[in-house]
């Protein structure tokens, strides 16, 4: 491949994916694209908004990329059945999306 297919290859813009499988027990893979490097952070939310652990914090190329979340909090603790809310930062953009674990 040469730099021009991977050119036209990469994201063009910032996106996050539903994440799969949804709902799910015990883990899930969690997408987003970046069309180009940035810093970014990536966290999952309780539904009342509080934080309950960080998947992502720090400088990521351009590309698609793939986060598993195990349902573990920041504490290593196994989180309760739920809906949970993800956030991807980027760039001074953010986007929310909700995902259900059932145990």
């Amino acid at each position: 491949m040469n730099d021009e297919d991977a050119a036209a290859e990469a994201p063009q813009v910032f996106t996050l994916s539903q994440n799969a499988p949804n709902p799910f027990n015990p883990s899930t893979v969690i997408g987003f694209d970046l069309a180009s490097p940035l810093p970014v952070r990536l966290a999952v939310y309780s539904a009342v908004g509080q934080k309950v652990r960080e998947l992502v914090s720090g400088r990521m190329s351009a590309g698609r990329h793939s986060v598993v979340w195990d349902g573990r909090d920041d504490a290593g603790q196994l989180t309760s059945s739920g809906v949970y809310l993800y956030r991807l930062e980027a760039c001074g953009r953010s986007e929310t999306k909700k995902m259900l674990l059932l145990k």
